[in-house]
């Protein structure tokens, strides 16, 4: 189907990324995955080429790119391999915190490196004992004099081990009721004193994508890093979980045709009982289903696309494309590692790493069941 969205500026620059792709990612990507980190250098590659949030204002180093231009690089990050999922957080989720929220001093201080691929951003929510429910954070951001003291501990942090900048969600007044208005961001930069790395987590699926633990004790953070209003923070960050969810919603789709797409070539390929598996009713039929569901679903995710760069409010669809996208890519890649049989268990299979990274998508970025709770919510309930 057409994406309308999409003009010939998108087609040249998913061409370019594309081949960017095949010639510095593809042949190294499996070798990334044995080694549990993709390398620092790609990241300047990529800013060297323009990947990098381009959709920045050209004054930062961007080119005031549209949407259109982050969706293809999803879809085609997504088609190389789920780990890569680090510079979609980067260049779609917290630069545009940064651009949004930050002051021109930060915004001139931080963003030209963020474009070039010199400084990589994280965002740190997550904590060990509150995931959904941010209001529940007990890192706390203290003032003294012209800084503030942060102490706390975050955990599964996307681009932890290499990130030069975090984004922490703290609590800078613990006192107020709702907790939520206490809830700000600051900036803490790689050399701050106080701030350290914890052990890169070692995850069931996405292994080349770095995710870590992040320990303040006591770090001094200059007072100037405060990102906008204090205590205005979890404002900030649900007016930016929209779009982040649309991404996910993204490359939910793209992983269920690409799961599609290789098995289609296996069954059409393999023999059993004197024929290919693709003429027995039961593989067509399931691949059957698969495509239907997937097509269904893309129609409705180039739906929210369009509706989202027209500045349309998608908050209930775009959770329920959230859930119900994520699921399906589950799904997909259970019926389409059973399809490949014994085969689709063995990790020189395509099939099998997509089967460990898909899950995961379903927990980030707000479960599944707060999806589901949001939308009652807005129904009404």
């Amino acid at each position: 189907m057409e994406k309308t969205y999409l003009k010939q500026e998108h087609a040249i620059f998913r061409k370019a990324f594309r081949k960017f792709l095949e010639i510095e990612v593809v042949p190294f990507y499996d070798q990334w995955e044995k080694d549990r980190i993709i390398p620092r250098a790609l990241w300047k590659k990529m800013g060297e080429q323009g990947f990098l949030c381009p959709w920045l204002a050209e004054e930062y180093g961007g080119f005031n790119a549209d949407f259109g231009y982050s969706v293809v690089a999803t879809e085609e990050i997504t088609r190389v391999g789920s780990s890569l999922l680090g510079f979609g957080l980067h260049n779609d989720v917290v630069v545009p915190y940064l651009n949004a929220f930050g002051n021109e001093e930060q915004k001139h201080r931080w963003l030209p490196g963020c474009v070039s691929g010199d400084i990589i951003t994280a965002v740190a929510m997550t904590e060990p004992g509150a995931g959904s429910d941010l209001a529940g954070i007990r890192t706390t951001a203290v003032r003294d004099g012209d800084d503030y003291i942060i102490n706390g501990e975050k955990t599964f942090i996307t681009n932890g081990i290499h990130s030069d900048l975090v984004v922490v969600v703290c609590k800078t007044d613990s006192d107020i009721v709702p907790a939520h208005k206490g809830v700000s961001l600051i900036v803490v930069e790689r050399d701050t004193p106080g701030f350290t790395r914890g052990k890169k987590l070692d995850k069931v699926g996405l292994h080349a994508q770095d995710t870590a633990e992040l320990i303040f004790q006591n770090a001094r953070v200059p007072a100037r890093n405060l990102l906008g209003v204090e205590g205005k923070g979890f404002y900030y960050l649900m007016s930016k979980l929209q779009e982040e969810r649309l991404g996910l919603c993204m490359g939910s789709i793209t992983q269920s045709k690409v799961m599609l797409e290789i098995t289609l070539e296996y069954v059409k390929s393999r023999q059993a009982f004197g024929q290919p598996i693709g003429k027995f009713q039961n593989t067509q039929f399931k691949l059957a289903e698969m495509a239907t569901e997937i097509e269904i679903g893309s129609v409705f995710v180039d739906d929210l696309i369009a509706k989202h760069m027209a500045g349309e409010d998608i908050v209930t669809h775009v959770s329920m494309g959230k859930w119900w996208l994520t699921d399906l890519a589950k799904r997909v890649a259970s019926e389409c590692m059973q399809l490949h049989g014994g085969y689709g268990y063995m990790e020189e299979y395509q099939i099998a790493r997509r089967y460990r990274d898909v899950p995961v998508a379903s927990i980030y970025a707000g479960t599944n069941e707060i999806m589901k709770t949001i939308i009652a919510k807005n129904l009404g309930l």
